[in-house]
């Protein structure tokens, strides 16, 4: 996309970046970036996109049931060229908490990532947020692995291809053991990420934008902001806690967070896909 757009050449710009990620999640073929049809830099029209694949999904059944916060490690803004974390739409169907495995065959490029899950008890429907508020907003904490994974071909992405693809959403596993923030605090708990038994990733809480709580804030002013509140009952996976590690089949991977437990994700073979 270069230059002034008109409304209608905008909107078909969105649709073919839509079009372009759904084939390549329905046919699990990775395809080229859509900033090619998006630019790098215009992240309004790339939430348009990931919108516009929101709606298709709603409209296929699927019911929200939270969100993803990405982008939130110094490090990997820098990688991707901004300086605030993104987000993305989780769906019923990508809790795959409840199965003996997570089912390979769903996945193109996946990775996995230790994080916090927040699951809110209250409404975060104001323009008045503060940490105090979000802080009093959130139920308890849970571990959580999340199973990024990217349409796009190889990871080739910037920011504008990575939040139209709903922030590069996948699946995600929550562990049982539950806490209340009253407990412990999310930027002092530390982090072991295991694959296959051998020790692969680590990290605090402090590496997710000096403190997970400050990820759920930044989400809470945005979703107000894009008019979607973050409701009672919601999952907010606060973004990675460390480094994240790729996640083939027959894979497994265990997370340990400190006051939180451990959860497990075991990634069906090829034989299961």
């Amino acid at each position: 996309m270069t230059g002034h757009t008109t409304t209608a050449e905008r909107s078909a710009e969105i649709d073919a970046a839509a079009d372009r990620l759904e084939t390549a999640a329905r046919d699990r073929v990775p395809c080229e970036p859509v900033r090619d049809l998006l630019g790098t830099t215009d992240i309004d029209i790339a939430y348009a996109v990931q919108q516009r694949l929101n709606e298709r999904r709603i409209a296929g059944g699927a019911a929200v049931v939270g969100r993803k916060i990405g982008l939130t490690s110094p490090a990997v803004q820098q990688q991707i060229g901004v300086e605030q974390p993104d987000f993305g739409v989780l769906f019923d169907d990508m809790d795959v908490s409840a199965l003996p495995a997570v089912p390979s065959r769903q996945l193109l490029q996946p990775k996995a990532e230790a994080e916090i899950a927040f699951v809110l008890g209250a409404d975060l429907d104001t323009d008045a947020l503060d940490l105090r508020t979000v802080r009093a907003a959130v139920d308890h904490a849970v571990a959580a692995i999340e199973i990024v994974d990217s349409r796009v071909a190889d990871w080739d992405i910037r920011i504008t291809d990575t939040v139209a693809d709903n922030a590069s959403s996948g699946l995600y596993v929550l562990g049982s053991q539950q806490a209340r923030l009253q407990d412990f605090e999310p930027r002092e708990v530390t982090m072991q990420l295991f694959v296959d038994d051998e020790p692969a990733s680590q990290g605090t809480g402090a590496a997710c934008l000096g403190d997970p709580l400050n990820a759920l804030l930044w989400l809470a002013r945005t979703a107000w902001t894009f008019g979607a509140p973050l409701r009672a009952g919601q999952v907010v996976l606060s973004g990675a806690l460390g480094p994240m590690v790729p996640a083939p089949p027959g894979t497994s991977v265990r997370a340990e967070i400190s006051s939180l437990g451990s959860v497990t994700a075991h990634f069906s073979t090829e034989e299961q896909r």
